[in-house]
């Protein structure tokens, strides 16, 4: 990993270190070096270049090549929105777009554009975009070109284990993603059920503020990985968009389509009776009919083209990307389904909160009830000590036992009142006594 981290920095160039020293350096004449040059323009100039890590699909060999934006789009045929989708300056969403010569990955990290010939990957630092690359590379040196025959009929045939190599660029691609969220949501689970299990035993505003982090962490994880498998779910619905994705065949009919139209022409350059002319044409006048002949030639090659190709994609034979694109749906959702079990266990925690929150609320409302009838009880001994504290004369005052008898006759009128209530409690069913 650290070579292909070195092979894939691109190379300092020693002008750049000379021209750092030499700017600190007076000239002869006391001026300083580089006055009058146009610094900003040389950056204006060199802003559309971008590096990309080329993967080749005949040798598995990568390189560095920078280019801009509208080479790549020449190269690969695509429009300047595609490319934005791998612009790492922006966040899109995971998309798997199958283009007339290219498609477009942008699965997390591997931000890439598949073709028949190459990789073109953005060129980066992260772990997962070198294990990308160099899986890869393994994957195609490995397996190398396929067992290929021609059969009886002269119809190429291949292994039934052989898979272009736009797939098989497409199969890291999807392993790579589906294999960091898998990761991501076996971190998150690991993380999530003790701080769950420590929430339950022990209600705390520290716990609460962890589980509220976990749960925005789930939420954003369930997002992405919920995007990845509508992407493969909706490529395995539309048989038009996994026909556009045979790169390879494409390209091979394509191929056999303009030889035979070479051929064709060619052929008009032979004589009647069978042998080929001597000279070629030479006279302007031949020379703009054979140009014309050849245009319109290639011109009814390239509507041929079309119309087999649209015949072919409603009868293409897609079960080799169907059962990929179906293997690693199953991948993605079995992560989904992990997130989903983690997303209920979360509520079920949280309702499992609410009720012993409730709990202890109703219990603090029963004691706020008892306490309030206790303190309406006391409240009639003030009440008697009020009415007695007056300034009046009676003869209760002077019998020595009328203290006690009051506070004996209150206190049994107290009790009596505060068991009615609690009868009343219990009969209603406020609080279970």
């Amino acid at each position: 990993m650290a070579d292909l981290k070195e092979r894939l920095l691109p190379p300092k160039p020693a002008s750049a270190t000379n021209l750092r020293d030499s700017s600190h350096r007076p000239s002869a004449s006391g001026r300083q070096p580089f006055q009058g040059v146009d610094v900003i323009g040389l950056k204006k100039r060199g802003q559309g270049l971008r590096s990309w890590i080329r993967v080749d699909a005949a040798t598995g060999d990568s390189q560095i090549i920078e280019v801009d934006k509208f080479t790549i789009m020449r190269r690969c045929d695509l429009p300047a929105r595609d490319l934005r989708l791998l612009d790492p300056l922006f966040v899109y969403p995971s998309t798997i777009l199958g283009r007339e010569k290219a498609i477009v990955v942008n699965l997390e990290q591997i931000r890439c554009i598949i073709t028949a010939d190459e990789v073109l990957l953005l060129n980066s630092l992260d772990s997962y975009v070198l294990q990308y690359v160099v899986e890869l590379q393994r994957r195609l040196k490995a397996a190398g070109g396929g067992e290929v025959w021609r059969s009886e009929g002269g119809e190429l045939k291949t292994s039934p284990d052989y898979l272009p190599f736009e797939f098989r660029a497409l199969e890291v691609a999807l392993e790579a993603a589906c294999t960091f969220l898998d990761t991501q949501a076996a971190e998150l689970e690991i993380e999530a059920y003790p701080l769950l299990d420590e929430l339950t035993s022990k209600i705390s505003t520290l716990n609460l503020e962890r589980v509220r982090r976990l749960k925005s962490r789930l939420v954003a994880l369930t997002r992405r990985v919920q995007k990845v498998r509508d992407e493969i779910e909706q490529l395995m619905d539309d048989d038009g968009d996994m026909a556009e994705m045979y790169l390879t065949e494409k390209k091979s009919r394509m191929d056999s389509l303009f030889y035979g139209a070479e051929q064709s022409v060619m052929s008009g350059y032979r004589s009647n009776d069978g042998h080929q002319s001597i000279s070629a044409p030479v006279s302007p006048v031949s020379s703009h009919q054979d140009s014309r002949k050849l245009e319109k030639t290639f011109s009814i090659a390239k509507s041929r083209h079309d119309g087999m190709s649209s015949a072919a994609s409603a009868t293409e034979n897609i079960e080799e990307l169907e059962m990929l694109l179906e293997a690693y749906f199953v991948v993605i959702d079995s992560s989904l389904n992990k997130l989903t079990s983690l997303k209920e266990y979360i509520d079920d925690t949280e309702d499992f909160i609410n009720i012993q929150l409730d709990n202890v609320r109703n219990q603090l409302i029963q004691f706020e009830l008892l306490l309030t009838t206790a303190t309406f009880v006391v409240a009639i001994f003030g009440v008697v000590a009020g009415i007695f504290g007056m300034n009046f004369m009676i003869p209760l005052f002077d019998s020595p036992k009328a203290f006690t008898w009051v506070l004996v006759i209150t206190g049994v009128t107290g009790a009596i009142i505060f068991s009615s209530f609690l009868w009343f409690f219990r009969y209603k069913r406020l609080m279970p006594l």
